[in-house]
């Protein structure tokens, strides 16, 4: 059984909290995580990497679409489009304007289509444009404010993942914050861009809860730890985050003696996970006080991939 929750669950946060307040003499975490790998220095599948943004089939935006993004958005550049150094094609006399046109056509459509747009100094392509071929959504089993939408299955995506010499870094949050503002920007800037979804934590996101919580932590405020990560619930009664290890190498684990009111146990996950990603993996015992004042206590499992929390 999951849990699955959507916008009602007030998990607001104090952004002025330092975590340093929760968790002493540690700071914040600095770019300690090799590109490619996570923080256990295994490789990240390639499917594990950027973020989707759903269409319905045939909405997909094109190269042009793109420019016109750029052109009323002056935070983004344009730094490479491949299209336009596409491979030269023998024309004779007997081609005319249109059958050169419908050629070009078919060579881009038989090709995945992408640019390489720039946001905050950090370089992310986009991939899957139009009229190319473009990508099957990934896997989910949670959903965040997304009801009304059909099977995921009946749409299609755009990927947009870090480019460059950050390729694979998603996980760092400076790449992690300048990457999911700019699939803010590009939510905000289609219409036909439905939902987006979030292959660490499969989970699927609408439109509307992306941008809000996108919004409050770029602004300052709390971690989205609702859609970027999840909560499943597991034999015995606790529940664990799905995502988490993405970020820090770890999933956090409520023991079932803090379960028993699930939503005050999942606003409880929140609140750590929100720390979790600013202060890095538990790598030892800690004693820390709890949002409504209980004594906690954080464990890092035999094989260091949970952090037990229990109360103590």
């Amino acid at each position: 059984m999951e849990v699955i929750l959507e916008t009602g669950l007030d998990v607001e946060e104090d952004s002025s909290h330092n975590p340093a307040d929760w968790r002493t003499g540690r700071g914040g975490r600095g770019l300690d995580v090799n590109v490619g790998e996570d923080a256990n220095n295994h490789a990240r599948p390639l499917t594990m990497r950027g973020v989707f943004l759903l269409f319905s089939r045939g909405s997909r935006p094109d190269r042009a679409a793109i420019y016109e993004f750029v052109e009323s958005h002056p935070s983004v550049s344009l730094t490479l489009d491949p299209a336009r150094r596409h491979g030269l094609r023998v024309i004779d006399e007997r081609d005319t304007a249109s059958s050169v046109t419908a050629l070009q056509g078919a060579a881009l459509a038989e090709d995945r289509i992408w640019v390489e747009l720039l946001r905050d100094g950090l370089t992310f392509d986009l991939e899957g444009l139009a009229p190319g071929a473009g990508l099957e959504p990934p896997e989910t089993n949670h959903r965040f404010d997304c009801d009304d939408l059909q099977i995921i299955s009946e749409f299609e995506a755009v990927r947009l993942v870090a480019g460059g010499h950050m390729a694979g870094g998603e996980a760092i949050l400076p790449v992690l914050r300048g990457m999911l503002a700019l699939a803010r920007d590009l939510v905000q800037h289609f219409e036909h861009a439905r939902a987006i979804a979030w292959p660490p934590s499969s989970s699927v996101i609408g439109r509307r809860y992306f941008e809000s919580t996108m919004a409050a932590w770029l602004e300052g405020g709390a971690f989205p730890a609702l859609g970027l990560t999840a909560f499943r619930e597991m034999a015995g009664g606790g529940i664990q985050s799905v995502g988490l290890d993405f970020l820090i190498g770890q999933e956090l684990f409520i023991e079932p003696e803090l379960v028993a009111d699930k939503v005050a146990a999942t606003r409880l996950g929140v609140r750590l996970i929100n720390q979790l990603v600013l202060a890095g993996a538990v790598e030892r015992p800690e004693q820390i006080i709890g949002p409504e004042g209980q004594h906690l206590r954080l464990e890092p499992s035999a094989d260091c991939k949970l952090i037990c929390v229990r109360a103590g």
